[in-house]
């Protein structure tokens, strides 16, 4: 019978180049920790968001209601006329209505890239949804609080009087001026001010990629 042999000495694994047994894993599990905690915060910053430019509505319907012109009409015997038939103040009233929605979207895209400077999607679809309920509240609160319809106030004030007629917003397509100039705006500051992501370090093609901290070169006492 012969000895059992002894392996050779191997001598220990000194590879700087070698990733340590589940440091790997580790680092991914890492990764995929930190991405999720982001999407979640970046979630429920859109959420406030949403929620806090909704409730501004209140003030631009507050100052539609008070800056857009009235409609002058007239009760007739069985019928309500137009004071004066030639008047733009029914335009006028949806042209206030888009400009104010324009400047109320461009401050809460301010506001909201104050509040945080790197975007997001979720953020951008936050203050565009909310810019869109704003601009639907606004809508309700100058209709709700302007003058009542025109049967009960053709009844009231009798046959010949003059009155305002209901603030009504005949084009639809101005509830989007919030939320398109909300967007715009922020993407302009994002793009502008937003801070940059590190630029990767390009290697030439075929040339070992070193790690930075050894690249100045080996070290001495090695």
């Amino acid at each position: 019978m012969t000895a059992p042999l002894t392996p050779p000495h191997q001598p220990p694994n000194e590879d700087p180049w070698q990733t340590p047994q589940g440091a790997g894993s580790t680092a991914a599990h890492a990764a995929e920790a930190a991405d999720g905690t982001d999407t979640r915060t970046e979630v429920r910053q859109a959420a406030v968001v949403t929620v806090a430019v909704a409730l501004s509505g209140v003030l631009l319907g507050l100052l539609w209601l008070w800056l857009s012109p009235r409609v002058p009409l007239i009760a007739g015997d069985s019928a309500v006329f137009l004071k004066d038939t030639e008047g733009e103040e029914a335009i006028g009233s949806d042209g206030t209505f888009v400009l104010l929605a324009l400047g109320f979207g461009a401050v809460s895209a301010l506001l909201v890239f104050l509040f945080r400077r790197r975007g997001g999607v979720p953020l951008v679809v936050g203050l565009a949804l909310g810019g869109l309920l704003a601009s639907g509240l606004a809508w309700l609160v100058g209709w709700g609080l302007g003058p009542d319809d025109v049967v009960t106030q053709a009844r009231a004030v009798g046959q010949g009087a003059t009155f305002d007629a209901p603030l009504e917003l005949n084009a639809r397509g101005a509830l989007l001026a919030w939320p398109v100039a909300a967007m715009l705006v922020h993407l302009a500051l994002t793009a502008l001010f937003a801070p940059r992501d590190p630029e990767p370090d390009w290697v030439p093609f075929g040339a070992p990629y070193l790690p930075a901290d050894r690249q100045d070169g080996p070290q001495e006492g090695r």
